[in-house]
Formats: C-alpha cells, structure tokens, sequence
C-alpha cells in the first residue's frame, strides 16, 4: 500500500513520533494505522504524544557566537532533573549551532541537525527521555563584536540565563563585564528610544497620581514628575543604569571610558514568562521516577 505524507501527518498527530519513524511503522504495517500506532508504542516511539500536555518550564539557555553573530536559544523540559542530563544538553548544543544559520524560531525548527529536523530531533528526545521538551525561543544579535555570558552554567556555553552583546568595537572584558551586569539587572531596553511607550506612560500615570496626593500645585508636581521620570529612566533602561563594577559611572559612560559602545543586548531567562506549578523536591523527584 502507498504511504502518502497525509497518513504520515496523522499519525504523527496522533502519537507525537518524528516523521521518519511514523512512515517506518506505515511502511512496516502496510499502512494500518492502529496497527502502526501500536507498533510506535512498542518502540517506545509513541510516548510524546502523552506528554506533550505537561508544563515544561526548567531547561537551559545556550549562547553561541561566530564572529560578528551571536544566538541564544532556550529548551525547556519539566524538570531539572533533565536539565542536568548529558543527552540533553547535547541536543541543546547543537540546537544553538543550528541557530547560528537560522532567522527565526520557526526556521530552526525546521532546520537540518544530523539528517533530521530540529523539531523532529525533540520529539524523538521526548521518547527517550521521558518528559515534554519544546523549544520555546530564540534571539539573534549582530555587531562588530559580540560576547556572550551564562549565568548558572549547567556546561560550556548553556545554563539558566544567557546574555549576548554587542559592541561597536572589540573589547571582550569589557563585553563581559556588562553581560554580567544585564544577567544580574535584567534591564527593561537599552535606553529610553527602545524602551516600550506603554511601560513609560504607565508609571508617569503612577507617578502623577502620587505626587497629586501630596496636595501641591500643579506646577511642582510638574516638577516632581519631570525628576522621577529621569530616576525611573535611569533604573529601567541599560546605559543609564550604575554599572554594577563601578557604581560611580552609568554603563554609557563606563563604555566611554572602556573605548566602545554598547548598540544591542539580548538576555533569555530559562521559563521566563511560563506559568508553573510549584513543586516540593520530594515531588519533583517522585515526577522523575513516574
């Protein structure tokens, strides 16, 4: 019987196995597909599908540059158990390698790792290893250097925060540095052009709102908003910040001093965002055993 890319596509609908596998238990089953479901689950193929519910939220971020581009990409699992796993962090690795040649988060997913795509690569690693993978994101920064910085490293390169910058010019211990201080501070933009309108118009609201409850005239407290505007601007976007090795200068003006300038940054925390259910370590080990 013909195995055509449709009955592929169902079946790995169903069972959640990497396409090379689904066709293989068509082919195997002459196209039966209960009997070819049946025989991904023997394999120990058919596993992802059941888990692909989970929140996987624990993981690493890996950083990789080549000369002017550096990437950074985040894999999540459900634990950290698994963080922890050689496998993994394998597969992470050569992940970020891929995201060096790659655009976009889609694009990756799409991407050749060894004969097979990127995402076919997880699905197949959630068999194996036996939690909900998923490749969440990915960043991409460009300049005449960039150096990149990992925070809590699990192995070369890969941990639970990674930091890449860009600079003007070539000074790495200075890059380094100032990867540290974007790891420790998380700052909101650069600087206040990049900063979102939003987030300024909120806390000038919050600030008005404030300084009208102190009962002064309107022209002070015109005053008094221009003044918490500038420290709010100075606190949130990453040149006006206190450079956390010098608190005397701002970061713009220690990249002054170290000859170069600061032109992007990027910063991806591991289950940043994500909703996760919090977890004794008594369960979490208890996750791992089921």
């Amino acid at each position: 019987m013909a195995i055509t890319a449709a009955m592929v596509k169902e079946l790995r609908d169903t069972t959640g196995a990497g396409m090379m596998d689904a066709k293989k238990a068509l082919t195997e089953n002459d196209g039966d597909m209960d009997a070819a479901v049946d025989w991904l689950r023997t394999k120990g193929l058919a596993k992802a599908a059941k888990k692909s519910g989970r929140t996987a939220a624990e993981g690493l971020v890996a950083v990789k540059v080549e000369g002017g581009k550096g990437v950074a990409v985040e894999v999540n699992s459900e634990t950290d158990f698994v963080a922890k796993n050689a496998e993994f962090q394998t597969m992470v690795s050569d992940i970020a390698d891929a995201a060096i040649k790659a655009d976009d988060v889609e694009a990756l997913k799409a991407a050749d790792m060894g004969g097979k795509s990127v995402e076919a690569t997880i699905t197949d690693k959630i068999a194996t290893i036996g939690e909900n993978l998923s490749l969440r994101r990915m960043a991409t920064l460009e300049g005449a250097s960039v150096v990149s910085y990992v925070h809590n490293a699990a192995a070369p390169g890969m941990g639970k925060i990674g930091v890449l910058v860009a600079l003007s010019g070539d000074n790495e211990a200075f890059g380094k540095q100032v990867a540290m201080h974007v790891a420790a501070v998380n700052p909101a933009s650069l600087s206040e052009d990049d900063l979102d309108p939003a987030l300024v118009e909120r806390e000038k609201t919050v600030l008005t709102e404030q300084a009208r409850e102190s009962g002064k005239p309107d022209a002070v407290i015109e005053k008094m908003i221009v003044g918490r505007m500038k420290k709010f601007l100075g606190e949130v976007t990453l040149l006006g910040q206190s450079f956390v090795v010098n608190p005397d200068l701002t970061v713009e003006a220690a990249a002054k001093e170290a000859g170069v300038e600061i032109v992007g940054y990027t910063r991806l925390e591991v289950g940043e965002g994500i909703e996760k259910k919090e977890e004794n370590f008594a369960e979490e080990v208890a996750a791992q055993l089921r």
